[in-house]
C-alpha cells in the first residue's frame, strides 16, 4: 500500500528527512514512531501531498505521490497533528463541505456523513458550532472528515492528542476497526497505544529509520538481558552481596522500605537466576514475597533507540 525509498527532505541549515525507507502491506496497522524533531510529521505530510520531497520516492495504491498526487489523495485520509477545522461551521456542515470536495455527492454523502459521525462519537453535536466544541471533540471532527470518503489508506498524526482516557480508548478501538477496510499509518507519544494497536512499528530518529519490526520482535531483539525483582526481607547490604555473587548476575540495585529490600538484578538469563536467588534467599532465612522477571517495554526500546536526540530538527 505505500512503498517509501530513500526518501529525504532538505530545509535550510536542516535534513529532516535522511533516506527514509519503509513499506506498508494493505490492512495493515503500522505505528510511525519518533522523538520531536525526528522527521516523521515531515514524512507524513510528503506521503498526504503537502510537501515536496527533496528526493528519494513514495508511492501510495500504486501510484506517485509525486507525479500522480491527484489519484493519491483521493486514496487517503489524512489527520495532521494540529486539525484545520473552520470554527464558524457546524459539525454537519462542515463535513458536508469537506466530502463534496472530496467528490461524495447526492444521496451517498448524506450516508457517509452519517456514518462517519457514528464511528467518531458525533452524533449529539452535528448541529453544534465547532469552535464552541472542546479540544476532544474538534479532534474527532477531524477524524470523522479523514474517513468522509471512505479512503483506503488514513494517515493519523497524533489522532489522540487532546482526548480523555476514555476517549482514547474509543479511538483505539475504532483505528483497530478501520483496519478491517483500511490501511492505517498512525504516528503518536502513547507508546502503550501502539502496542495495544499496531501490528508493526518504523522507529526514526534523526531522519533515518532505525528499527522496522512487530513490537514483540523489537522487544525480543533488544533484550540483551533482563532484571529481575525480588522484594526480601533481610540485612540490606547481605541482601546486595549475596545477589551479586550468583552466577550471572552483572549488576543489582537496593532500596529498603517497611522492613523491606527490594532488590532490582540485572542478569544474563532471567529464567535461570530466579531459581539461583530462591534458594540463596530460602538458605539466608529471609523472607521472600515477590520474585518476578521485568520485561522491557516498548517505551524502553524505543528510549534506548532514540535518546539524546538534539533540538532543533524538522518534525
Amino acid at each position: 500500500m505505500i512503498k517509501v525509498q530513500q526518501l529525504t527532505k532538505r530545509f535550510a541549515g536542516c535534513v529532516a528527512v535522511d533516506g527514509v525507507s519503509f513499506e506498508v502491506a494493505r490492512g495493515e496497522i503500522v505505528g510511525f514512531l519518533g522523538p520531536n524533531g525526528a522527521g516523521k510529521t515531515t514524512t507524513m505530510r510528503i506521503l498526504a501531498g503537502y510537501l515536496p520531497a527533496t528526493g528519494g520516492s513514495a508511492s501510495i495504491a500504486g501510484y506517485d505521490v509525486f507525479h500522480d498526487s491527484i489519484e493519491v489523495r483521493r486514496r487517503i485520509g489524512y489527520l495532521p497533528e494540529n486539525v484545520p477545522l473552520y470554527p464558524e461551521m457546524r459539525v454537519d456542515e462542515y463535513l458536508h463541505f469537506r466530502a463534496r470536495l472530496k467528490g461524495v455527492h447526492g444521496r451517498n454523502r448524506r450516508k457517509r456523513v452519517d456514518e462517519v459521525k457514528g464511528m467518531c462519537g458525533l452524533g449529539e453535536v452535528g448541529r453544534r458550532i465547532i469552535g464552541q466544541l472542546s479540544k476532544g471533540y474538534r479532534q474527532r471532527v477531524g477524524l470523522a472528515e479523514s474517513l468522509v470518503h471512505d479512503p483506503e489508506l488514513l494517515i493519523l498524526d497524533e489522532p489522540t492528542i487532546g482526548l480523555d482516557p476514555n476517549q482514547i480508548r474509543q479511538v483505539r478501538e475504532l483505528i483497530k476497526d478501520l483496519s478491517q477496510r483500511h490501511t492505517v499509518l498512525l504516528s503518536t507519544h502513547i507508546l502503550p497505544e501502539v502496542e495495544m494497536t499496531c501490528r508493526r512499528v518504523v522507529i526514526i530518529h534523526r531522519g533515518k529509520v532505525v528499527a522496522s519490526d512487530t513490537p514483540e520482535n523489537l522487544k525480543r531483539l533488544r533484550e540483551g538481558g533482563s532484571d529481575v525483582v525480588a522484594e526480601i526481607r533481610g540485612p540490606a547490604e547481605d541482601v546486595r552481596a549475596k545477589l551479586a555473587a550468583l552466577p550471572g548476575v552483572t549488576g543489582v540495585a537496593v532500596t529498603e522500605a517497611a522492613g523491606w529490600c527490594r532488590a532490582v538484578v540485572a542478569c544474563e538469563q532471567e529464567a535461570a537466576l530466579r531459581p539461583l536467588l530462591f534458594d540463596a534467599v530460602a538458605r539466608a532465612g529471609w523472607g521472600l514475597r515477590e520474585l518476578r522477571a521485568e520485561r522491557k517495554s516498548l517505551e524502553d526500546i524505543f528510549v534506548s533507540l532514540t535518546h539524546a536526540d538534539p533540538e532543533g530538527r524538522g518534525a
